[in-house]
């Protein structure tokens, strides 16, 4: 674990999957929107101080 949380008698380290569908899976991710959603996402987890360890953009969902 890379930062563990703890108290008296549990340790813990919160991790989140999240999925994002465009309206009836269209496949609308890719090109120019593909690589300005990495960036977005990003600048988001930098601002909230978060790392995103792993991540996939699908034609179909991110």
């Amino acid at each position: 674990m890379r930062d563990p949380k703890s108290l008296s008698h549990t340790r813990w380290d919160c991790k989140y999957h999240i999925v994002f569908i465009p309206k009836k899976r269209r496949k609308l991710i890719f090109g120019v929107i593909r690589k300005h959603l990495g960036e977005v996402f990003h600048e988001l987890a930098r601002q909230k101080g978060v790392v995103i360890e792993e991540g996939h953009l699908m034609p179909d969902h991110v």
